[in-house]
């Protein structure tokens, strides 16, 4: 996605920017869990909270007017809003069956996706070494994902497999996405997540009224916190940190949000990984950051 328009600020100043999104966003896997719904209520509210808070953002900001829509801008938000819908429903299913770090995990496989589109769809020529680092991600995914190991509990498991399959589901949605707003710089980032979440308020807005749980108050709380932190705030900090930042100086800020996903999961709920996911954590690490350098 392109850079929005942000003060001439020092890199120390927009490294702290995005380390912070990417913290707020390692915790949104609790405040899905705590929230207790299901995947598309969950999903609703994302869009439907985070398109308020953006909203008000841009009234503040006075950037509300970088959100009127011209030619292809509308496909573009349609189509975005859509998947977004997608990637994120699919996500919140995938955590609920495997768990925060490893759904965490298998979706930070979305560059290496981005990568074999743009080659595909675009004609982007790649070099050898970035497809032995993209093979060298996918082996540190399958031990990531703890099946390649004996004693796994999980092999048998036609539930954890379907939640690694949706991870993989959101990632390749997430991938697209990417891809659309590399060929369509119209737009900047922070209006077409705000549209994305326009898109997804209305085409979600009869699930939870019809599907949802009994939701209190104290599920409130935990939805509304994951559209206005996880969404709203998140999304803002780390865009505005993009603004200045080299490909560089952010391909290991990525990581920020994975490692924070993976402690908390291990603190919060004694989820740990064996020390051959650990592995495999360490060899996604190695081959994206080189892939997201390289771009």
């Amino acid at each position: 996605m392109t850079a929005s328009n942000t003060p001439n600020t020092s890199p120390l100043h927009n490294k702290a920017l995005v380390i912070s999104g990417g913290l707020l966003f390692g915790t949104l896997g609790i405040f899905a869990q705590e929230a207790q719904q299901d995947a598309l209520t969950i999903t609703w509210f994302r869009c439907a909270v985070g398109a308020l808070a953006l909203l008000a953002w841009g009234r503040m900001s006075g950037n509300n007017h970088a959100l009127r829509l011209h030619g292809r801008s509308w496909s573009m938000a349609l189509t975005t809003g859509l998947l977004m819908v997608i990637t994120w429903a699919l996500f919140f299913g995938a955590m609920a069956r495997t768990s925060i770090a490893v759904a965490t995990l298998v979706f930070h496989i979305q560059p290496i996706m981005t990568m074999a589109l743009g080659a595909i769809f675009l004609r982007e020529r790649l070099q050898r070494i970035q497809w032995v680092m993209a093979s060298l991600c996918f082996v540190g995914l399958a031990l990531a994902t703890g099946l390649l190991e004996t004693t796994s509990p999980h092999i048998g498991s036609m539930d954890y497999w379907i939640g690694l399959c949706m991870c993989v589901g959101a990632a390749l949605a997430y991938a697209v996405v990417t891809l659309i707003a590399k060929t369509n710089r119209s737009m900047s980032p922070l209006s077409l997540v705000t549209w994305q979440c326009l898109v997804g308020a209305v085409l979600l807005a009869w699930w939870p009224w019809t599907h949802g749980a009994a939701i209190h108050a104290s599920n409130l709380a935990w939805l509304a916190c994951i559209g206005i932190i996880h969404t709203a705030l998140a999304y803002i900090l780390i865009y505005t940190g993009f603004g200045r930042l080299s490909t560089g100086q952010i391909a290991p800020l990525q990581f920020v949000y994975p490692l924070t996903a993976i402690t908390l999961d291990w603190i919060v709920y004694r989820n740990t990984l064996s020390a051959i996911q650990l592995s495999g954590v360490l060899m996604m690490g190695i081959a994206i950051a080189f892939i997201s350098r390289s771009r």
